[in-house]
C-alpha cells in the first residue's frame, strides 16, 4: 500500500460514511443478503442535507434476487461514479462490516464469498488492503473488550514493516500464560526467541484501528457493542473466524504482498496460540470446557491451519517456514485435542530440533572453561579491553541453539537437569583450580535477600547462589574424603578457605540455609564427618559480618548456631607434635567461645566442655606471653606454632601486637645517608630481622590476617620509621598466601585510608617497588594489570616533563614495562581509549612489540579488537617517531606488519638535524664540561638552553670525548642531565645512540677499523653507565636494539652486557636478594646502600632508602627484548651466549615461564635445538611438570623421527587429568577412594610414579597461588608446559598434528581393546557389510582408509583409563577435548595442519566416496557419524569423522576470533563438494562458527559466503551430483541460514525487533542466482527485495490523526 492509502484513521473513515455511494452499495449487499436495511437504524447512516449531492437510485426488489445477478447490479451501480479508487475502498468497508455481522448466518456468509469472488473476476478487490482491515476489524470484534485494540495494534502493517521484519505471535497479544516468566531460558516451555515479549501499548482513540472499517466498526469514542464477551457468543466467533479464513484462502489464489502474508501469517498463529484464551480473567471453567468442545472451534482451527499450511508451503513459500520455528505455536499449553494442529507443532519440533543443531558444537556440552588459559571468550564485544562486568564462563542454550546467559535464566535451572550438572561441573572445577578471584567475582550472584533493593538482577550472570551453594558443599565433601583417606589436603582446606571467605563477605551464600543443607548432606553419610576440618573452615568466616547478623538477628539464629556446634567431632587420634591436629583439637573450643561472646540467646546450647577447654588456651598464652621473654617466631616449636595458630582465632589482637613485635624486637637504627644529602634531618629504620614464614602465617586465622595487614600498612606507609624489609615482605607474603580475601588494589586502597599518603615521594617509592618486585604476578592473576597500568601511567606523565624525580619516573617505567609484558589480551593504551599515548618513547615502542607477541602467540579474542588495533597504532604513533627494522617487521603478524610497514625512516632527518645544531651543541659541550667550566654557566645553560639543542647534550659530550672519558666534566654533565627532565633524558639517549651509530659508519667508510671504532664507542658508554652512572642502562640498551637496522647496534649491546661491571653488579645483586623464590627465605634481607644500588643519576639527593629496587633487577624485563631482537637478527650463538651469561638473572625475572612459552612460539620453526633447549634452561626444571621422555625428545640424535604415540597420549592424558573439569563428582561417590583418585590425577607426567606411590605423593602438585605465581593456576602451568613441550620438539608442525589427530580418530577402539584384552575387532558392529546403515566407530569400516587396524600402534594403553579415574568412553571423549584444548593455545602453523589432516581424514573416507549407495543409506550414514561422540561412545561406535568434527569444535571453542580467520581452508580443503552427505558434513563443521561470529561482522560473512559456494557446488544450476536430491532435503540448512542472519543481525539471539543487515542479504542473493530455481524459491525472502521479502516489506508509518 502507498501512504495515501494509510491515510489516518478517523479522516478517512469519515470520507468514507460521507461518500454518496455508500448507502446504495450498502442498500444493494442488503437487498442479496436479505437484510432490511430500513428497519436497522444501526445500519442507517442520514445523509447530510447537501443539495448539490447527486441522488442514486439503487435497484429494490421485494425477494433476494439470484446470485448471478449481484454482479451485473454492482457494475451498472459503479458506472454511476467517476472515483472508482474511493469506491472500491468503501465496497471493502462494507464487505467487512457485513463479514462481521453475517458471519454465523450461513446463506449470508456463502453470498459474500461468492459475491468477493466475482468481485475478484473483474478484479476489483485489493486485497493487500481489503485483507489486513479485515483481518483488523475481525481481531477487534472476537477478542475480549480491552483486547482488541491491543491486537490490532500489534500487528499493524506499521509495525510489521517499521521493525524491518514479522513480530513473534507474542507481540500481538499477552501470551504471558503461555510462556516462561524468563524467555530466555533454554527449557521447553521458554519462547525460543530468548528475549521477553514485547509489552503491549493501548493504541491512542482508534489509530490502530482499519482505515476503511464500517460505521459499525470505526472508533467513536465508543466501544463497539460486538467487541464484548457478553454480545458475541463463542459461536459467532468460531464463524467469524472461519468465514476469515475462507475469504483468505480465496486471497491467496492471487499474487499479494509480504507485508499482507505477513499479517496474515501472525494473525492466524495468534488465533491458534490463544484459542481457548477469550475466557482469560473470567470464572467460567463450564464455559471454556464446552468451547473446546465446540465443533465450530475445531472447522476454525483446521481452517486456520489450512491458511498457515499454504503459506509455509515450499511450493509458494509465500512466508518461510523459519516463522514457524520461533513463533510461539509450539509452546502453548493447553494444545487441543485436535491431530491436525498436533501434526503441525510436531514438524515444527521436528525441524526447529534439526536446525538448531547447525547452531551447537558437538559435545557442546562438554565445553567448560578449563581455566588452563587466562582467556575466557565474551559473549559481547568490549573495545575497553578490560574485562567486562559480566563474561558467561558458559551459556545455556535456547532450544533454537542460541547461547543464552543471565541471572533470570540461571535461576530458572531446574536442579537435577544437564544444565544444572554443567554449571556445577563448572563451578567445582573452579573450586578446585583456584582461578582468577576476578574470575568469581564477574559469576558470583549476591543472594537475592542479601541483595540491596537498588540492585536489579545480573544480566550478565550464569549461576545462581543455589549453584554456587551446592558445589561448595560438594568440595567440603570431596575434601573430607580425602582428609578421610589420610591424604595430605592441607593446603587444599587454606586454598578452599580462601575462596570460601570471598563466598560469604560477597553474600553469594546464605549462611543460615547453607549451613541447612550442609548438615543435611552430611547426614547422608555417618561416617564422613571424622575431624573437626568443618568447624575450623566455619571458624574462618565466622567474624564476616553476614554472618554474624545470621547468626544475631536471623530468626533461625538458634537452630542454626545448634546446628553449627553439631559439626563438632572428638579428635581421638590428635598428634600433639601436629600444629594442624593441635588447631582441629581446639577450634571446636573457639567457636563456642566466639559464638558465647555473639549470642546470649545461644549460650545454652553451647559445650561447656569446649568452653572450659578455652581456659587451655588461655594458661598457654599466659605462660608463652609471660615476662620479657618474646616466643622465638623462627624457632617455634610443632606445638607452639599449632598453639599460636589456635589464639589466632580466640584473642586476634593480642596475637596482632605478637607479629608486630616480632617484626620490630631488633629496634631501630639510624641511616646512613648519601654524601649528596645536605639535611640536618635524622632517618630511623627498623633493624632487620627474619620475615615471618609462610608455614607459620598458613595457619593463621583469616580474621588476624586482615588485622595485621592493615597494621601492617599503617607501620609501612603512614610510620614516622623506615620499615623495615622483613615486615615489607611480610605483609606481601599475607597477600600472596590468602588472594582472594586479601587482595588490594594498592592506589586506590591507600588513598581511601589517606588522601595524602601518596603525595609522599617515600611511600610512592615503596609502592612502587612492591608492585614491580613483589605483587606483580599477583596483580595479573587478579585481573588488575591493565588498571594498575593506567594508574602508573598517571604518574607517568605528571613526571616525565618535571625536572629531577628520575627515581620515582624510572621505577614507574620500569614497573609500567613489566606490565605491559604480563598483558596476555588486548589492552587500551589510554582508559579513555581517545588521544594520544600518555606513554614515554620507551613504553610505545614496548607495546608495539607486545602487541606483536600477543597477536602472533595468542591471537586476538573479539574482533571489535581487532578493528581497534588501527586507532590504538595511531595514538602510539602520534607521539612516536620510531620505525622497525625490516628483520623485526618480518616477524611481526600480519596485521602489524602491515599498518607500520609503510612508515617513513625519520631518523635521517634526526641526523640532519643533529648536524645542523652539531657546532651549536660543540660549542656549549665545550664550555659546559671542560674541567675549567664556569659553574654559573651550568646555570644559564639549564634555564635558557633551547630544547632542539639540550636533547643533543649527550651526543655532543660523546663526540668530545673522543674514547676518553677524562676529556668532559663527568661533574657537570651529572649536575645537568639531574636538572633535566626524566623525558628530556631518554631523548638524549635515543639521539646519542642515533648520533654514535651514523659516527661509526662515517669513519668506517673513511677507512677505520671496525673493532677499535666499537672499542671507542663501548668506553665512551662506559663512562655514561658505570664511571659516572650519568644514564640508566636499561634505556640505553632499549635503544641501541632499536637501532639493529645497524650492523654495529648489536654488536655494541653484547659488549655492554659482557662488561666486568655490569656482571659483578648482577652478581652482588643475587647475593643481596636472596633465593628467588622470596616468600620461602628464612633469613635475614641485606638494605643495600641507596648509591649502590641505583647510581648517582638516580640516587643523587634521594634520602630514601632502598627495598628490593637495583639496576640488575631494572635488566629484567630488558634481557628477554634483547633475545628477541638477537633471533630476529639470526645471531643465534650470541641469544645464546646471553642467554647463559644471564640465565641466574633471569631466575629472579617474575615473568620467565611466560617468556619461554612466548618466544618459542613467537619463532617457532626458526629456532635451532640448541638455543631451544638453552630457553628452556631458564626455567626451573625441577618444578615443571615436563613429561618423562621429553629431555630424550629434544635431545635425540634422529630428530626426523617423530615421538611414539605413547608420548602424545601421555600430554593429552596430563590434560584430561589436570585441566579439563571433571565430568563425574567424586563428592557424591561412595568411597573415598574415588575422592583420592581426583588427587592422583594430578601426576600425570609421572605415570609409573604415580601408579605405584599411591596417595602419598598425591599433594606434590603446587596449589597455592603464591607456589605457581607464573603462569597463576597448576591447571595454567600444565597446559602451557605441554605447549612448551610441543614448541620444542625437533619435528615439524605436520608430523605433530598427525600424530594427534590420528588418536583422535581411533582413540575409542584403542582404549577398548586396550581395555578388554583384545586385539580385534572390539564391538563386531556392522563388521559384515561394507557400508553399514550406521558406520560404526568400533568397526574398522569408518576409520579412513585403513580397515583392519583400528587401535593407534605405540601407545601403551594398559593404565590410562586407571591413571584418569574414567571408563574408556568417558576417557575417549575428553581425549578429544583436551587435543582441541592444546591445539587452540599453538600459533597458526599448526592450525592450517590441522584443518589439512582433518579435510583429508574426511574425504578418504570410503563411504562417501561409495557412489554405488542409494541417498537413504548415505544420508543415515552421515547422521550416524556426526552424533555427539559422547553418545556414540555409549554404544562404542564414534566414528573418524564423528571425532574429528568434535575435536575440530573443541579447538574453536578455545579458539580467539582472529585465528578462526583460517578456518576458510576447511572449506577450499573440502572442495568441490559433490555430495549431499559432504555438504552436510561441511554445514556441520562450520555452522556453528556462525553464531560464535555473530559480533564479527567481516569474518562472519566470509564463513557465510564459503557455506553458500559449498551449497551452490551440490544445487548449483549446472550441478550434476551423483544422486538427484530434492530441495526439501536440506529444509533444516534452509531454516539455518533464515535463523543464522537474524542472529547475526541481532548481535545476539533473535528478538521481536531483529532483522538481517542489507549486506548479508545482498550476499545471499547473489549467491541464490547460481542455485537451481527450487532452492532459489527457498531463498526468496533473503534477499533486499521488497517485492519478494516479508522482512523487507516498505516502511509504512500510521498517523495519529490526533
Amino acid at each position: 500500500m502507498d501512504q495515501t492509502q494509510r491515510s489516518p484513521a478517523g479522516t478517512a473513515s469519515r470520507a468514507y460514511q460521507l461518500h454518496p455511494a455508500r448507502t446504495a452499495i450498502l442498500d444493494l449487499f442488503n437487498l442479496y443478503l436479505g437484510r432490511n436495511s430500513r428497519h436497522k437504524p444501526d445500519d442507517t447512516i442520514r445523509e447530510p442535507p447537501n443539495k448539490a449531492q447527486k441522488r442514486v437510485l439503487a435497484l429494490n426488489r421485494e425477494l433476494p434476487p439470484p446470485n448471478e445477478q449481484f454482479l451485473l447490479d454492482f457494475e451498472q451501480l459503479q458506472s454511476q461514479f467517476p472515483d472508482q479508487d474511493q469506491l472500491r475502498a468503501v465496497t471493502e468497508a462494507i464487505i467487512i462490516s457485513l463479514v462481521v455481522k453475517c458471519s454465523s448466518h450461513a446463506p449470508r456468509a456463502e453470498f459474500l464469498l461468492f459475491a468477493l469472488r466475482s468481485l475478484c473476476g473483474i478484479r476489483y478487490i485489493n486485497w493487500d488492503t481489503f485483507l489486513p482491515s479485515l483481518l483488523s476489524s475481525v481481531s477487534s470484534a472476537d477478542l475480549p473488550a480491552g483486547q482488541g485494540s491491543q491486537a490490532v495494534q500489534a500487528v499493524s502493517s506499521s509495525s510489521l514493516s517499521q521493525s524491518g521484519m514479522l513480530p513473534p505471535s507474542s507481540a500481538i497479544t499477552n501470551v504471558s500464560n503461555f510462556q516462561s516468566s524468563n524467555p530466555a531460558s533454554p527449557l521447553p516451555s521458554v519462547h525460543p526467541i530468548g528475549s521477553p515479549p514485547q509489552p503491549t501499548i493501548e493504541p491512542p482513540g482508534c489509530a490502530a484501528l482499519s482505515p476503511v472499517k464500517s460505521p459499525d466498526i470505526l472508533c467513536n469514542g465508543q466501544q463497539p457493542k460486538t467487541r464484548g464477551i457478553p454480545s458475541i457468543r463463542n459461536n459467532d466467533v468460531s464463524s467469524l473466524r472461519q468465514l476469515c479464513c475462507k475469504i483468505i484462502l480465496i486471497g491467496l489464489e492471487f499474487d499479494l504482498k509480504p507485508v499482507t502474508h505477513a499479517e496474515i501469517f501472525h494473525h492466524m498463529l495468534n488465533w491458534l496460540v490463544n484459542w481457548d484464551q477469550r475466557h482469560q480473567g473470567v470464572d467460567e471453567p463450564d464455559i471454556v470446557k464446552a468451547w473446546r468442545l465446540d465443533k465450530a472451534l475445531v472447522a476454525w482451527l483446521h481452517s486456520c491451519l489450512d491458511v498457515i499450511w499454504l503459506l509455509v508451503n515450499e511450493g509458494k513459500c509465500r512466508v518461510p517456514f523459519y516463522e514457524l520455528l520461533r513463533s510461539s505455536l509450539q509452546f502453548i499449553e493447553n494444545i487441543p485435542d485436535d491431530e491436525a494442529l498436533f501434526t503441525l507443532i510436531l514438524e515444527i519440533h521436528r525441524r526447529r530440533d534439526m536446525m538448531a543443531m547447525h547452531m551447537q558444537m558437538l559435545d557442546q556440552h562438554l565445553h567448560c572453561p578449563t581455566f588452563g588459559t587466562p582467556r575466557i571468550l565474551t559473549q559481547t564485544p568490549n573495545i575497553s579491553g578490560e574485562a567486562g562486568m559480566r563474561l558467561a564462563p558458559i551459556t545455556y542454550l535456547s532450544v533454537l541453539g542460541e547461547p543464552l546467559h543471565g541471572e533470570d535464566l540461571a535461576t530458572s535451572i531446574q536442579k537435577g537437569s544437564l544444565d544444572w550438572e554443567r554449571a556445577l561441573r563448572c563451578i567445582r572445577h573452579a573450586l578446585r583450580t583456584t582461578p582468577s578471584p576476578d574470575w568469581w567475582r564477574r559469576v558470583l550472584i549476591v543472594v537475592p535477600c542479601l541483595r540491596p533493593s537498588s540492585q536489579g538482577p545480573t544480566p550478565g550472570a550464569v549461576f545462581s547462589s543455589e549453584m554456587i551453594c551446592e558445589a561448595t558443599i560438594d568440595r567440603i565433601v570431596e575434601l573430607l574424603k580425602l582428609t578421610n583417606a589420610e591424604v595430605n589436603c592441607w593446603q587444599d582446606w587454606l586454598v578452599f578457605s580462601d575462596i570460601f571467605y570471598l563466598f560469604m563477605k560477597s553474600g553469594c551464600i546464605y549462611f543460615v540455609e547453607f549451613v541447612e543443607k550442609l548438615v543435611s548432606r552430611l547426614a547422608e553419610d555417618d561416617n564422613l564427618l571424622k575431624t573437626n576440618h568443618v568447624t575450623w573452615l566455619l571458624a574462618q568466616i565466622i567474624r564476616v559480618e553476614l554472618v554474624m547478623t545470621a547468626l544475631n538477628s536471623d530468626a533461625r539464629k538458634v537452630e542454626t548456631t545448634r546446628k553449627i556446634l553439631s559439626f563438632h567431632r572428638e579428635e581421638r587420634n590428635s598428634d600433639p607434635n601436629n600444629p594442624q591436629s593441635i588447631l582441629l583439637d581446639f577450634v571446636s573450643s573457639c567457636q563456642n567461645l566466639r559464638i558465647w561472646s555473639l549470642n546470649t540467646s545461644a549460650r545454652d546450647y553451647l559445650n561447656n566442655e569446649q568452653l572450659q577447654k578455652g581456659k587451655q588456651i588461655d594458661e598457654w598464652w599466659k605462660q608463652a606471653s609471660k615476662g620479657d621473654r618474646m616466643m622465638d617466631y623462627m624457632n617455634m616449636d610443632e606445638r607452639s606454632i599449632g598453639m599460636f595458630w589456635v589464639v589466632s582465632y580466640t584473642m586476634a589482637q593480642p596475637a596482632c601486637e605478637t607479629v608486630m613485635h616480632w617484626l620490630t624486637s631488633a629496634g631501630v637504627v639510624e641511616m646512613i645517608t648519601g654524601p649528596n644529602i645536605q639535611s640536618a634531618e635524622r632517618i630511623m629504620a627498623t633493624r632487620e630481622v627474619s620475615p615471618v614464614p609462610v608455614s607459620l602465617l598458613s595457619g593463621f586465622a583469616m580474621n588476624l590476617c586482615m588485622k595485621l595487614s592493615y597494621q601492617m600498612e599503617e607501620n609501612i606507609f603512614s610510620g614516622q620509621v623506615v620499615p623495615s624489609i622483613a615486615m615489607v615482605e611480610t605483609y606481601t607474603r599475607l597477600l600472596l598466601i590468602a588472594p582472594h580475601s586479601l587482595f588490594r588494589s594498592h592506589f586506590n586502597h591507600l588513598v581511601q585510608r589517606n588522601p595524602s599518603l601518596l603525595s609522599k615521594p617515600g611511600v610512592t617509592l615503596l609502592v612502587l617497588e612492591i608492585l614491580n618486585y613483589r605483587l606483580l604476578p599477583l596483580y595479573r592473576y587478579q585481573g588488575k594489570s591493565k588498571a594498575l597500568m593506567y594508574d602508573v601511567t598517571k604518574i607517568i606523565s605528571a613526571l616525565k616533563a618535571k625536572r629531577g624525580d628520575h627515581r620515582v619516573f624510572r621505577l614507574a617505567e620500569n614497573l609500567c614495562l613489566n606490565l605491559i609484558f604480563s598483558l596476555r589480551d588486548f589492552f587500551l593504551v589510554k582508559r579513555e581509549g581517545k588521544g594520544p599515548t600518555e606513554f614515554t618513547e620507551t613504553l610505545n615502542r614496548v607495546t608495539v612489540i607486545t602487541l606483536a607477541i600477543l597477536i602472533k602467540t595468542r591471537g586476538i579474542t573479539d574482533a571489535e579488537h581487532l578493528l581497534y588495533l588501527p586507532t590504538m597504532l595511531e595514538q602510539i604513533m602520534a607521539t612516536s617517531q620510531h620505525t622497525w627494522s625490516e628483520k623485526t617487521l618480518r616477524y611481526f603478524p600480519s596485521v602489524l606488519r602491515d599498518a607500520l610497514g609503510g612508515r617513513m625512516d625519520k631518523r635521517s632527518l634526526s641526523i640532519q638535524a643533529w648536524q645542523q645544531a652539531e657546532a651549536t651543541v660543540l660549542r656549549q659541550c665545550t664550555q659546559l664540561l671542560t674541567a675549567s667550566a664556569d659553574p654559573n654557566y651550568i646555570v644559564t645553560y639549564v634555564g635558557h638552553s633551547f630544547p632542539q639543542h639540550r636533547q643533543y647534550l649527550c651526543a655532543g659530550a660523546w663526540t668530545l670525548m673522543h674514547g676518553h672519558g677524562e676529556n668532559i666534566n663527568g661533574g657537570s654533565l651529572a649536575r645537568v642531565l639531574r636538572e633535566f627532565s626524566p623525558e628530556e633524558v631518554t631523548s638524549n639517549i635515543y639521539t646519542m645512540v642515533d648520533v654514535l651509530l651514523q659516527h661509526i659508519q662515517m669513519e668506517v667508510q673513511q677507512g677505520h677499523s671496525v673493532q677499535d671504532l666499537l672499542l671507542k664507542a663501548c668506553a665512551n658508554l662506559g663512562f655514561f653507565v658505570w664511571i659516572n652512572e650519568l644514564l640508566p642502562l636499561d634505556i640505553l640498551l632499549l635503544a641501541l636494539i632499536d637501532r639493529d637496522d645497524d650492523p654495529h647496534a648489536l654488536r655494541i649491546v653484547i659488549s655492554l652486557l659482557d662488561r666486568q661491571e655490569l656482571q659483578q653488579r648482577v652478581k652482588q645483586f643475587i647475593l643481596a636478594r636472596g633465593p628467588p623464590e622470596h616468600w620461602h627465605y628464612t633469613g635475614q634481607f641485606k638494605r643495600v646502600e641507596l648509591q649502590k644500588a641505583l647510581g648517582n643519576h638516580l640516587s643523587w639527593k634521594d634520602k630514601h632508602p632502598v627495598f628490593f629496587d637495583d639496576i640488575a633487577a631494572r635488566l629484567l624485563p630488558v634481557i628477554p627484548l634483547i633475545i628477541y631482537r638477537l633471533i630476529e637478527n639470526d645471531v643465534m650463538d650470541l641469544a645464546d651466549r646471553v642467554l647463559s651469561m644471564y640465565s641466574p638473572l633471569l631466575a629472579y625475572y617474575p615473568l620467565r615461564f611466560t617468556f619461554v612459552r612466548d618466544i618459542l612460539a613467537y619463532f617457532y620453526g626458526h629456532l635451532p635445538g640448541k638455543l631451544i633447549v638453552r630457553i628452556l634452561n631458564v626455567l626451573d626444571i625441577g618444578k615443571i611438570p615436563l613429561s618423562d621422555s621429553f629431555p630424550q625428545q629434544i635431545s635425540s640424535s634422529n630428530p626426523v623421527m617423530c615421538p611414539p604415540m605413547d608420548y602424545f597420549a601421555t600430554l593429552l592424558l596430563g590434560i584430561v587429568n589436570n585441566v579439563i573439569p571433571p565430568l563425574h563428582n567424586n563428592s557424591k561417590s561412595g568411597s573415598t577412594c574415588d575422592a583420592s583418585n581426583n588427587a592422583l590425577r594430578s601426576l600425570h607426567n609421572k605415570p609409573p610414579a604415580v601408579t605405584q606411590s599411591g596417595t602419598a605423593n598425591a599433594m606434590e602438585v603446587p596449589k597455592a597461588f603464591f607456589q605457581i605465581q607464573d603462569p597463576g593456576t597448576y591447571t595454567q602451568l600444565v597446559l602451557e608446559t605441554a605447549v612448551i613441550e610441543i614448541l620444542s620438539l625437533p619435528v615439524s608442525a605436520s608430523q605433530i598434528v598427525q600424530s594427534l589427530i590420528q588418536i583422535i580418530v581411533n582413540i575409542q577402539p584403542t582404549l577398548i581393546q586396550s581395555s578388554n584384552g583384545l586385539h580385534g575387532g572390539s564391538n563386531g558392529v556392522g563388521q559384515g557389510s561394507v557400508l553399514p546403515t550406521s558406520p560404526s566407530g568400533g568397526s574398522t569400516d569408518s576409520l579412513g582408509a585403513s580397515r583392519s587396524t583400528p587401535s593407534v600402534s605405540g601407545i601403551n594403553t594398559s593404565n590410562f583409563a586407571s591413571r584418569s579415574g574414567y571408563s574408556c568412553q568417558q576417557l575417549s571423549c575428553l581425549f578429544i577435548q583436551a587435543c582441541g584444548l592444546l591445539l587452540a593455545q599453538l600459533p597458526p602453523e599448526f592450525h592450517l595442519q590441522l584443518y589439512m589432516e582433518t579435510t583429508r581424514i574426511i574425504k578418504e573416507n570410503w563411504w562417501l566416496t561409495d557412489g554405488k549407495r542409494s541417498l537413504g543409506e548415505i544420508d543415515s550414514a552421515v547422521g550416524y557419524a556426526l552424533l555427539d561422540p559422547t553418545w556414540a561412545a555409549q554404544d562404542n561406535t564414534s566414528t573418524a569423522i564423528g571425532n574429528v568434527v568434535a575435536l575440530l569444535h573443541s579447538f574453536f571453542s578455545n579458539l580467539s576470533q582472529e585465528w578462526l580467520e583460517g578456518t576458510n581452508v576447511i572449506i577450499k580443503q573440502l572442495r568441490p563438494v559433490q555430495s549431499i552427505a559432504m555438504l552436510r558434513i561441511a554445514f556441520r563443521i562450520m555452522s556453528p562458527l556462525l553464531p560464535k561470529l555473530a559480533n564479527a561482522h567481516a569474518l562472519f560473512s566470509k564463513i557465510l559466503s564459503l557455506l553458500l559456494t559449498v551449497l551452490v557446488d551440490v544445487f548449483g544450476k549446472n550441478s550434476q551430483p551423483p544422486i538427484a536430491v530434492e530441495a526439501s532435503e536440506i529444509a533444516d540448512i534452509i531454516d539455518f541460514l533464515h535463523h543464522v542472519i537474524h542472529y547475526q543481525g541481532q548481535g545476539g539471539p533473535v528478538q521481536a525487533s531483529s532483522k538481517p543487515r542489507p549486506d548479508v542479504l545482498a550476499l545471499i542473493g547473489r549467491a541464490s542466482e547460481s542455485l537451481r530455481p527450487d532452492i532459489q524459491h527457498l531463498l526468496s525472502h533473503l534477499k533486499p527485495d521488497v517485492d519478494s521479502s516479508i522482512y523487507f516489506a516498505p516502511v509504512q508509518k500510521v498517523q495519529n490523526p490526533n
